[in-house]
């Protein structure tokens, strides 16, 4: 496992559907998009779906020799159509500053885009002591480890796998399209119901009292 202080870990934190309720604005987005290109996209459909990387969700509407066009002229209207709609998590405020108060470190790591990832956090107001976007699922691993992280919080099932690779304890929240079932199957340590649990159950963890994986 990373190294990490026993009074002062780090932990990761998933973006959408984990610290953000992205789907109002990434809605907005997607509508915007299709009606600029002139091509159907059914984008309630989209936001139930949420955490693969964009180009996973552009290859539904778009052929491919499109997708890399079509994905930088998304995250161009992101700023003016998805930020401002997106709403906190309950509970995601009070998880980064239980982190942060025990003296900790709280990152983002994400398979948004990092300058828009990094919009969403200004325009919440939240503060995490680092944000890390492109990577999704074993990738994200590789980030949690530099930042020696020994905790990451998501959503998906690509998120236990991401702290799978990274040796760090897997603690997921179904607020996204996995359900506590699929987390818990794809092995997820922890389960809880949504980060508002979060805070209690930080303040009684120790990474030393962690068991060693098999």
């Amino acid at each position: 496992m990373a190294s990490t202080s026993t009074s002062a870990p780090t932990v990761g934190f998933d973006l959408d559907m984990t610290l953000i309720d992205s789907r109002p604005g990434i809605r907005a987005c997607w509508v915007e998009l299709a009606e600029r290109t002139g091509t159907y996209v059914d984008a309630d459909l989209v936001v139930t779906r949420l955490g693969p990387p964009l180009e996973e969700e552009m290859a539904y509407w778009f052929p491919a020799d499109r997708i890399p066009a079509m994905s930088d002229l998304y995250r161009e209207l992101y700023p003016s159509y998805a930020v401002s709609g997106s709403l906190a998590m309950p509970g995601a405020r009070e998880a980064v500053r239980a982190v942060q108060t025990a003296g900790g470190r709280a990152i983002v790591v994400t398979a948004k885009w990092e300058p828009n990832a990094k919009l969403h956090m200004r325009h919440l107001g939240m503060e995490p002591d680092a944000v890390i976007g492109n990577l999704w699922a074993e990738s994200k691993g590789a980030a949690l480890r530099e930042h020696g992280a020994s905790v990451y919080v998501g959503d998906h099932v690509g998120d236990v796998r991401g702290a799978r690779i990274a040796e760090a304890l897997s603690v997921a929240v179904p607020t996204g399209p996995c359900s506590a079932e699929e987390l818990a199957e794809a092995g997820a340590d922890v389960v809880l119901g949504d980060l508002t649990e979060f805070p209690g159950w930080f303040s009684d963890y120790r990474p030393d009292a962690v068991p060693a994986r098999a």
